[in-house]
């Protein structure tokens, strides 16, 4: 019999049954919902919190460069990098803390802190613009084929140019006039017409001069078959 079919105290009696049946599973799944739903909103609170604190952090790493003092700064940026390694603020810390390195010309912190904010950026451009640092304080170190290596995993994100440029810079130190030369041309191409840099790779690009030709067959002298007949 259909249930649209019973009577209204037939078909309560069916709902009350039902219900009693049921009651345990009931409560079980109205508990996990709120479980889960409790969760979700203590982990968004905590992710609040721990990004507040990164942030604090990074205040504190900042005042402290500002005010050149390089123990504490050094402090707060093995803090962020410990406590709070997944976020922006501790690549950041690492790669503004490798500038200081660079002015210092200390190029291995440099390159280490490069490293580190190389390793752990979550953004593709800001993993890019790490990457593209991290090559020049290679190039620095006089290691042109670690530089290399790291230009073929670089995301590009907009730089096509800039990287075409170290590419070009790596294999010149590596004494290959011509590969670094249509490297630079690679660059040239990727930048807009109007593009302030442009002039700089030109002259770089041009400084290689031309590119390497066959060299042409040298003239038979005159007479020269006569002769060896």
């Amino acid at each position: 019999m259909a249930f649209d079919q019973l009577d209204e105290h037939e078909q309560s009696e069916i709902v009350r049954k039902w219900m009693r049946d049921n009651v345990a599973s009931i409560f079980v799944g109205i508990g996990l919902g709120l479980l889960v739903i409790f969760g979700y909103f203590q982990w968004q609170g905590h992710q609040a919190r721990q990004r507040a604190m990164a942030a604090n952090e990074f205040m504190s790493f900042g005042a402290a460069v500002g005010a050149k003092n390089e123990t504490a700064a050094k402090a707060a940026l093995e803090r962020i990098q410990k406590e709070h390694a997944g976020s922006i603020y501790a690549v950041i810390a690492a790669m503004r803390w490798a500038e200081g390195a660079i002015a210092r010309k200390d190029l291995a912190a440099a390159e280490q802190s490069l490293q580190w904010a190389y390793d752990h950026a979550d953004s593709k451009t800001i993993k890019s613009l790490a990457g593209q640092n991290l090559v020049r304080v290679k190039l620095g170190a006089d290691k042109a084929a670690e530089a290399l290596t790291l230009l073929d995993s670089l995301p590009v994100e907009g730089y096509a140019s800039a990287i075409a440029e170290l590419r070009g810079d790596a294999l010149l130190a590596q004494g290959k006039r011509d590969d670094a030369r249509n490297a630079y041309q690679a660059s040239i191409d990727a930048l807009d017409v109007m593009s302030p840099n442009r002039q700089s790779l030109e002259m770089k690009r041009d400084d290689l001069g031309a590119a390497a030709a066959t060299a042409p067959a040298a003239p038979v002298p005159a007479g020269a078959e006569k002769q060896s007949s």
